[in-house]
This record gives C-alpha cells, sequence and structure tokens, in this order.
C-alpha cells in the first residue's frame, strides 16, 4: 500500500463520519483517533503483562536454552579455547558477558529475554506504524504483544525473543531508509550514509545471532541493486556490513584461531539424518523433498497452531492449505511490488528468503514451531493486507474482515491468558525455592540425579547424559554429550559394547545417567527416549561387571547413576 493511503484511508474516514455504516468503519475510526504513542504503551504494557504471568523460572526440556547456558559458563571458564559451533555464536557470548557480571543466575538471564520481547514489540511498532492501514497494523501488534509462542520464549534462554528484536531493528532501519527514498524521490545519498552504517550493525548482528540470517545480505543487495536500481546504495550497504562484521571476523581469529559459526553446522544440516552420519549426505531430490514437508509442515499445521486455530497435539498436514498459503503470500508480494512500497517489498523479500532457506536446510525431523514464528510477523501483515483488501469493498465484507480480526486475536489471548492463570502458582513455587515444581516425575528424577552427580561425585568424575546441558545446569559441573547410539552395530541398532567402551574410556568418561525420560511428555505410557538403554544394554550383557549402580533418584520413573569400571576380563 502506497504512503499516500496510510492506515486505510483515515484521513476520508474521519470526514464521513456519517457513512460509517460498518463495524469496520467504526473500528478504524477509533483505532486512528489513539495517538500513536498511547498505541504503543499500550501493547508494551500487554506484552509484559503477559510476560509476567506466564514467566518459566525453570529450564525447558527442549535442551537448547541449556546448551546456551552451557557454552556461556565455557566461554568463561575455557576461555580463549572455546568458542561455539552448535549454532550461532552472539547470543551464548551475551549470556557469557552476563555470566561474567551477575554470576550463574538463571532469573537475570531470563529477564534479558523479557526486554528483548519488550523491545521487539517497541521497533516493530515504529517500523509499521502509519505505514499499513490500521486494520491490520492492530492484528500485527497484537500477535507480537499476546501470542503465547513469543510470550513463552520472552522468559526462556532460547535465541528467539533476542532474534525478534534484532528483526525489528532490522525493520526499523529499512523503515528510515524508506522514507527516506520516499522523501527525495531519487537516491538521498547526502542522508543515507548513517541509516546504513546502522542497516550494516545490524546485519551483522542478525547474521552471528541465527545462521538462517545470513539471507539479509541476499535481500538487501538484491533490494538495491534490482528493485531501486541504485548501483551506489548497494556499494554503500555492502561496505557497512564489511564496516562491522569484518572487525569482528578479525578479532575471532586473533582470540579464537580459525574458528567458523558454520562448520559444525553444514555437516549436521547436509546430513540425510542429523543424529545418525552413517545415512550419508543429503542429494538435490532430497533437498526438495525437505522443502516439500517442511512447507507442509509450518505451513498447514505450525502456523496455524501458533496462531491458536489448531490443536497443538495434531500431527497432520494439509497440502492444499499450504499451496493456498504459498498462493497468498507470494499473490500479497506481488501486489505490494507493484504498489511501489519500498519498505513492505524489503520486509517480504526478506523474510521469503528466511522462510525458503529454513525450509530447505532443515531436517523435517525437527519440526518445531519457532523455525516459522519469527517469519510470522511479517506473513501475517502480508496475508491481512490481502484480506483488507478484499473485504474492504462493501459493509458486509467488512463486517466479515472484523470477524476474522477478532477470531484471530480472541484465539491468542485466551491462549495466552489460560497459560499464564495456570503458569502463576507454578512460577511461585519455583521462585520460592522448589526449582523442580512443574516438571513430570521423569524430569524431576533425571535433574535429581544430575544435582546428585553435582554435589557427590568427585571432581575427576566426568559423567554421560543424554540431556548434557540440562545435567550441567542443575549439577554444575560438565557432563559429556550423548545424542544417538555410539559405536552402532547395524544388525542389532545397539551398541557394540567393546566399541562403546573404547569411546568412554578415550574420552575420560566415569559414569553415566541412564532416566527414563518419556516419549510422549504429557503422560507415562512406558515407552521412554532408550538412546542410553540401547548403549548400556549390550555392555551389561556381555561384561556384567562393567556397570556399577550408585545412585537411585526416585521409585517411579527412576533416573540411575552407573560406575563404568574398565578393569573388565
Amino acid at each position: 500500500m502506497s504512503k499516500q493511503n496510510i492506515r486505510s484511508s483515515t484521513q476520508h474516514h474521519l470526514k464521513n463520519k456519517n457513512k460509517n455504516s460498518s463495524l469496520y468503519d467504526k473500528c478504524n475510526t477509533f483505532f486512528s483517533k489513539i495517538t500513536s504513542s498511547k498505541l504503543l504503551w499500550f501493547f508494551l504494557l500487554t506484552g509484559l503483562f503477559f510476560d509476567f504471568i506466564n514467566f518459566n523460572a525453570r529450564i525447558s526440556e527442549a535442551h537448547d536454552d541449556a546448551l546456551y547456558i552451557e557454552a556461556a559458563y565455557r566461554f568463561v571458564n575455557e576461555f580463549p579455547n572455546y568458542f561455539y559451533t552448535a549454532n550461532a555464536p552472539f547470543y551464548p557470548m551475551f549470556l557469557a558477558v552476563l555470566y561474567k557480571i551477575f554470576g550463574f543466575n538463571l532469573i537475570i538471564f531470563k529477564l534479558f529475554n523479557v526486554l528483548f520481547h519488550v523491545l521487539s514489540i517497541f521497533f516493530f511498532f515504529q517500523a509499521f506504524d502509519k505505514i499499513i492501514p490500521m486494520m491490520v497494523f492492530i492484528p500485527l501488534m497484537l500477535f507480537l504483544s499476546t501470542n503465547h509462542h513469543i510470550v513463552y520464549f520472552s522468559s526462556m534462554t532460547f535465541t528467539e525473543s533476542l532474534f525478534m528484536f534484532l528483526q525489528g531493528l532490522l525493520f526499523f532501519s529499512f523503515r528510515k531508509i524508506s522514507d527516506l527514498y520516499h522523501q527525495y524521490k531519487k537516491s538521498p545519498y547526502h542522508s543515507l550514509y548513517r541509516p546504513l552504517i546502522f542497516l550494516g550493525f545490524t546485519m551483522t548482528l542478525l547474521v552471528i545471532t541465527r545462521s538462517g540470517a545470513i539471507v539479509v545480505l541476499p535481500a538487501v543487495f538484491f533490494f538495491f541493486w534490482v528493485i531501486l536500481k541504485d548501483k551506489k546504495a548497494t556499494l554503500l550497504s555492502a561496505g557497512a556490513f564489511l564496516l562491522f562484521f569484518f572487525p569482528y571476523k578479525l578479532l575471532l581469529k586473533l582470540i579464537f584461531g580459525n574458528v567458523s559459526q558454520y562448520s559444525n553446522q553444514s555437516r549436521i544440516l547436509l546430513q540425510k539424518d542429523p543424529y545418525d552420519a552413517s545415512l550419508g549426505q543429503e542429494d538435490m531430490s532430497g533437498f526438495i523433498q525437505r522443502f516439500i514437508d517442511n512447507s507442509n509442515l509450518y505451513l498447514s499445521k505450525r502456523f496455524f497452531q501458533i496462531i491458536g486455530w489448531m490443536d497443538e497435539t495434531n500431527s497432520n498436514t494439509y497440502s492444499i492449505i499450504t499451496l493456498v498459503m504459498w498462493a497468498l503470500f507470494l499473490w500479497s508480494f506481488w501486489k505490494i511490488y507493484k504498489q511501489k512500497n519500498y519498505f513492505l517489498i524489503f520486509v517480504s523479500l526478506y523474510t521469503l528468503g528466511l522462510i525458503v532457506l529454513s525450509f530447505v536446510i532443515l531436517q523435517a525431523r525437527w519440526d518445531q514451531p519457532r523455525i516459522i514464528m519469527v517469519a510470522m510477523p511479517v506473513m501475517i501483515v502480508n496475508y491481512f493486507l490481502l484480506f483488507n483488501e478484499w473485504f474492504g469493498k462493501s459493509a458486509f465484507f467488512k463486517n466479515i474482515y472484523i470477524l476474522l480480526c477478532v477470531l484471530f486475536s480472541a484465539s491468542m489471548l485466551v491462549s495466552t491468558s489460560k497459560r499464564g492463570i495456570k503458569n502463576i502458582p507454578v512460577v511461585i513455587k519455583n521462585l520460592s525455592g522448589d526449582i523442580y515444581y512443574g516438571y513430570t516425575d521423569d524430569w524431576i528424577n533425571f535433574l535429581k540425579a544430575s544435582e546428585w552427580c553435582g554435589k557427590n561425585l568427585p571432581p575427576t568424575a566426568y559423567v554421560a547424559s543424554r540431556k548434557a546441558p540440562m545435567s550441567f545446569v542443575y549439577g554444575k559441573r560438565k557432563f559429556f554429550p550423548i545424542y544417538s547410539v555410539i559405536k552402532k552395530d547395524p544388525e542389532t541398532n545397539q551398541s557394540h559394547p567393546d566399541s562403546a567402551l573404547a569411546y568412554f574410556k578415550q574420552n575420560g568418561v566415569t559414569h553415566i545417567l541412564l532416566a527414563n525420560l518419556r516419549i510422549d511428555p504429557n503422560k507415562n505410557t512406558g515407552q521412554v527416549i532408550n538412546t542410553i538403554h540401547n548403549i548400556l544394554e549390550p555392555i551389561a550383557r556381555k561384561y556384567p561387571s562393567a556397570l556399577k549402580l550408585v545412585h537411585t533418584e526416585g521409585e517411579t520413573e527412576s533416573c540411575y547413576v552407573y560406575e563404568i569400571n574398565y578393569n573388565i576380563k
């Protein structure tokens, strides 16, 4: 939509109040009368309110948040002999700074993610205010401030809150550049330098916070070179990026040596199975199939689960919905391009690149809502722009659009409120000292066993764990990670006992945790994550004296601590 039509012809609606026959017009008039500053405070306080009633003082069972904390610990205590390569390194580096200042304080770490969520609301507001219709802007801001997935990550030590904040910063900086082009009707070089430097800084932070954000580089360069046909601005934006990225890379080389955030990730992403390298490398047809599978997972399932329109236990995907979602997004993108709205062209181009790259490079087995969640603000803008145009032609269809907005907003408000009410007694218990309250028995026993290892085993002990970063958080010591069955025998799919023992001995492992973590996290079906079982069972069968039970945690869904005896015959 062109800048002259800001907030869906608000001026026209205000001058013709007597003609406002639809609920749409009344809502549009109501919101348009509220000043931007009041709206901004409303969304900021709403987001903050939901952040605190849904505050989670524990580590999630998803593992990655503990991984970042463990990485921060290692940055501080193993500096400069450690560099994080499992994912992009900036967030663990940031946590390392907090760790150095505040010590191991989980609540402090989480409160900074609350801050990042609030900042993301602020910068998204500043970026999209007065450039999209008011009846598209309101659903966008409600999504950012009330959606339970976004609120969930605001109190977990994942990268999502930081990344959403940095995306808001990127869009804010591009809004400034877009406004300059609209203002001067040509390349405003005398005013572009400072915004482009800020853009280069933001691009650098994005790239080192999430590896998939590398798409911001071709998106920016394509926008300036192809869309605006401004070669000088293209070169200036590339220079602005290198102004910050080159010193960063140079500093890494001087401190850590020849390291790269992509080295370990690229190896895993090129495998057919991220946990089993023996299955080989992915081929072209495999990457195409990934794109198809991920499109179905995220566009026909996860998208609707995130907005509360589909049950979160649903595992079905629907190809027809996927095709419709792709068609609507691309159609909206095309209409935005034809209208020459530079800002919306860029954010749509960037988001399209982020989605496509994620769908191609990530194995479909990961299937995590946060993959698509970070792209959804712009997707929602595109979809609602299209619907706003379609349903804005008569009073009847305007009311249909209002109904769509109400269903969209109400589902999120109800879902996040219900979770918050349920969470309040849990977080009170956690903050009062009961750090395990809220976990199921299988996790309580596993984490308590990890804590027991930290308190009772000698400093020379090295304990293997299926969830080593989580064991680290509660055991306050380094654990040896086991993510898949090691030294697998292809005939049994279990470990070869002699090879497994040799592997443990080579890595200095003295003990191992055998947990009974549920496959179905919501109920005890008797089925557990059996990775460690498939390693230890062949060892125990061939060498009964190789494993000595030294501690049992819990009477049901127990977790066992075994000492490994290498002096066997």
